[in-house]
């Protein structure tokens, strides 16, 4: 069991994932800019990530695991390069710089770092031909996991959603059209197996360094809009179809096998369990 725990860049999944296992007895740190905003028990650590000397300063005096959770502010490559390649080097070099050890670190990324795949599924033997900055720079930041000391996981996610990710939601309320020719898969996983699958990680004997998180159905994103539709009782989006306007994370299929196999069993295994429960808490 892991006893003391960094959560780097502690947002939302960061604090939810903290708050579990500080109640099972794990001393949590949530390091970020803000911590005073973090909840008990989590001891709250303030440093900016992108600040190399303050994160030093900010780093308890031992750890056993690190997570970073961080997240760009912007969608633009010049918040994408600070918030993971920068802040996870900063991160990296301040554990060197203090000695400190942790038997694993897991960098929390994406499936956009693959490319366009026609549909076809992928797992996490497949090439990575990101097109678009997000998906490069998060490769960079893997990179950097992957060179330094110490035993590194990467996690890529697909779509989050969950309490207060509700894009979807509003997408099906507001009636934006959706392409539907050719289809385009999406890959989503709820936020509460985001939280499960990083604890499981942690607690894994023997992990791989790489694992993709999605849940078991990847889904055309018109078929996904439909039936939230048909469960809200609204119109279904009206279609757009070759307007590439669903295409922005490219068009495949995630296989979460390997994940699988570890033994991690889902919460919520595809977006109707999962898009359910969150319409009747409502």
């Amino acid at each position: 069991m892991t006893q003391r725990l960094l959560i780097a860049g502690c947002g939302k999944l960061g604090t939810e994932l903290g708050q579990r296992l500080a109640a099972t007895g794990t001393t949590v740190y949530g390091l970020r800019r803000q911590a005073d905003q973090l909840p008990a028990p989590i001891r709250g650590l303030s440093a900016d990530l992108g600040d190399p000397e303050a994160v030093v300063q900010a780093l308890p005096e031992a750890l056993d695991a690190v997570i970073y959770t961080a997240t760009p502010g912007a969608f633009d490559d010049a918040a994408y390069e600070r918030g993971y390649v920068r802040g996870l080097d900063n991160v990296l070099a301040a554990l060197a710089a203090r000695r400190l050890s942790p038997t694993r670190t897991i960098f929390v990324s994406s499936t956009s770092v693959y490319g366009d795949f026609g549909g076809d599924w992928i797992d996490e033997t497949s090439p990575t031909e990101p097109g678009g900055f997000s998906g490069k720079r998060l490769l960079q930041a893997e990179a950097l996991l992957h060179k330094a000391p110490g035993h590194g996981i990467v996690l890529r996610l697909g779509g989050i959603y969950g309490p207060g990710r509700e894009r979807l939601l509003r997408r099906v309320r507001d009636r934006k059209p959706v392409s539907d020719t050719p289809a385009v898969y999406t890959n989503r996983i709820h936020q509460a197996d985001c939280v499960g699958v990083l604890e499981h990680l942690l607690q894994l004997p023997d992990p791989a360094s790489l694992y993709l998180g999605v849940d078991h159905a990847p889904t055309p994103m018109h078929e996904v809009l439909d039936w939230l539709a048909d469960t809200m009782n609204l119109p279904r989006p009206p279609r757009d179809s070759g307007s590439g306007r669903d295409r922005r994370g490219s068009n495949k299929r995630c296989s979460n096998r390997r994940l699988v196999d570890s033994g991690y069993r889902f919460v919520y295994p595809d977006f109707r369990a999962g898009y359910r429960a969150m319409l009747e808490q409502r």
